[in-house]
């Protein structure tokens, strides 16, 4: 079992039956996808309702006979369970490499719980260490706004497909790419910048949202938790 499994099982802990779940998007949840899909499959977990975060996580919690439920019926989550690409030590992080950064952020912030599941590689002292951070752009105008975000002290790129085509996402927008050589200085900053700016839709900053880390490593699983 890789270190992104033995994370997503131990997430496996924090569900109960008869719980509503929001399910994030990209490599390490989709192992905790597939687990809880196997305890409901033998029964020794039942009642789930899933509110998935992209149409790829949808598709394979209907492969394994998951409910699928939505924020209209369930505007509070018992859990969320997800993964992230970079988490510093107040337990900020980096989302959106997996292109679901905006339908994650919609359905994380409908619960008090919300566990990030890792391998200790995404741990770091300053976010933006080790790679891009992801934005989402409005189609229209779409160079204005890659212009724009080279001026905030990074390397901005549209995220473009091996065929050079943009990066699509579920939404119908644009992803750019965005590298700080040292790191993000300040990103409670940089959120506030990037809110405010007309054809940016959203970013990958998810900041004071986590709840618990479980991050899996050679030396076993280190539980992470948001002070009061």
């Amino acid at each position: 079992m890789n270190l992104k499994q033995q994370a997503a099982e131990h997430a496996l802990s924090y569900v109960h039956s008869g719980m509503i779940l929001g399910l994030g998007t990209g490599s390490t949840t989709d192992f905790f996808i597939d687990m809880l899909g196997e305890r409901l499959n033998s029964g020794s977990i039942t009642d789930i309702k899933i509110v998935p975060t992209s149409e790829s996580t949808r598709a394979r919690a209907l492969a394994l006979n998951m409910a699928i439920s939505n924020l209209t019926d369930h505007p509070k989550l018992d859990l969320a369970v997800d993964g992230a690409d970079e988490v510093d030590p107040q337990l900020n992080l980096i989302k959106g490499l997996g292109r679901a950064l905006l339908r994650e952020k919609i359905v994380e912030i409908h619960t008090d719980q919300f566990i990030v599941i890792v391998d200790e590689t995404k741990l770091v002292k300053k976010l933006g260490s080790l790679g891009p951070l992801p934005v989402e752009i409005v189609p229209f105008e779409h160079n204005a706004h890659v212009r724009w975000l080279n001026t905030l002290g990074c390397r901005a790129e549209l995220w473009l497909e091996e065929n050079g085509q943009p990066v699509m996402t579920d939404n119908g927008n644009f992803l750019v790419r965005c590298w700080f050589s040292h790191g993000i200085p300040d990103p409670h900053a940089l959120a506030r910048q990037l809110a405010d700016r007309p054809g940016i839709v959203e970013h990958g900053l998810f900041l004071g949202m986590a709840s618990r880390i479980i991050a899996a490593g050679n030396q076993g699983i280190q539980i992470l938790e948001r002070k009061a």
